[in-house]
């Protein structure tokens, strides 16, 4: 019994960060594993690309954002060793290096339309947590029987 309860599966786990309920993973064949969660600005409604990987440690990196409009809460410039391109797509922050242990975020109830790019899949996070909600994304292992009764949003 014992098998079914060692966390030896690592995921990307995505919980209900209002009250920490497991609803579905991501399984990291390798690190680095790149993901990208995409949607649409609320305010100047452009579409915004916010790229990420999972290093060795399992650590959640930020290493890229690209975006089309200066407008209230993009950046304007890129931080001390950064790169701050302008090019015919638009803006990118580069070489970001931004190092996080989890990501939490609010799913947008009208125009953001989150959606999770990994693996040359789309997965729109409406499917898996109620629009407006808060989701808690975290890397980490899980057990056989997680495993089992969670759900992989690759298959």
């Amino acid at each position: 019994m014992v098998v079914f309860t060692y966390p030896f599966f690592t995921v990307m786990g995505l919980e209900n960060g209002k009250t920490g309920k497991f609803l579905a993973y991501i399984p990291i064949d390798s690190a680095p594993e790149d993901f990208d969660i995409r949607y649409t600005h609320s305010v100047h409604r452009t579409p915004v690309l916010e790229s990420y990987y999972i290093s060795e440690d399992g650590t959640i990196v930020q290493y890229e954002l690209s975006y089309e409009n200066f407008a209230v809460g993009m950046p304007a410039n890129a931080g001390e060793g950064e790169r701050f391109i302008q090019d015919e797509e638009g803006y990118k922050i580069k070489d970001m290096n931004r190092e996080l242990p989890s990501i939490d975020l609010r799913t947008g109830k009208v125009v953001a339309d989150h959606t999770l790019l990994v693996e040359d899949q789309e997965v729109k996070l409406s499917k898996v947590i109620e629009p407006g909600s808060w989701l808690h994304m975290e890397s980490g292992t899980i057990s056989l029987w997680k495993w089992m009764k969670g759900v992989n949003l690759l298959e």
